[in-house]
């Protein structure tokens, strides 16, 4: 997928910053306590593992269409999860995650910052919910934060910070511990993290 010119899109807009973010990362994962105390598990999140781990993340934008693809790179077995969403009317809309899902929007929060967040709350975002902030340092860097709330409390935060590895996701980076052949995205996995009777450890 290739972005559309940049000058389709005002700074600080979403399709800008979805724009610039457009590529290959490899993200370094640190999972924290409320009182920032490092945690070496992370049984709480929607994708339960060990910490701290590293992703590659595949981030792809037409102007329109997004995709995302997570890959546990390192300090988690092999796991895969793609997001697919379209920006309409300057906000990107995120495809249902599964049963329950409430609705996940970006919204901007000014140049190079995106908030992924639940288009509403309600039930389903009593029992999970995580909003993210991802915000572009740079070309090259970036850094993604989130905090996570189990049955309507704060349980731990989430720190990744991101290097580009490519412009582009036209194909497989080397590293990629899938291989280099085959396609960047996976198809859709609904995530059972929303519904009634969700556990925690309970994984996306």
């Amino acid at each position: 997928m290739n972005a559309e010119p940049m000058k389709c899109f005002p700074v600080g807009s979403v399709g800008h910053t979805l724009t610039l973010m457009s590529g290959v990362w490899r993200d370094r994962v640190d999972i924290y306590s409320p009182n920032g105390t490092p945690l070496s598990d992370d049984p709480a999140s929607g994708t339960p593992g060990a910490a701290p781990f590293e992703n590659l993340v595949y981030v792809s934008f037409d102007g329109e269409r997004y995709m995302q693809t997570n890959v546990a790179y390192r300090g988690r077995p092999l796991a895969t999860r793609t997001f697919t969403g379209r920006l309409v009317d300057g906000v990107l809309h995120f495809d249902k995650l599964g049963p329950k899902d409430p609705g996940h929007i970006g919204v901007s929060g000014g140049p190079g910052i995106v908030f992924f967040v639940a288009g509403e709350l309600g039930e389903a975002t009593q029992r999970y919910c995580e909003p993210d902030c991802v915000r572009l340092l740079g070309p090259s860097e970036r850094t993604r934060t989130t905090v996570l709330y189990r049955e309507g409390r704060v349980v731990r935060t989430l720190t990744a910070y991101g290097t580009r590895l490519a412009p582009a996701t036209d194909r497989r980076v080397a590293c990629d511990p899938r291989g280099v052949d085959g396609p960047i995205h996976e198809g859709y996995d609904p995530t059972q993290v929303f519904r009634s009777g969700a556990k925690v450890g309970e994984s996306l």
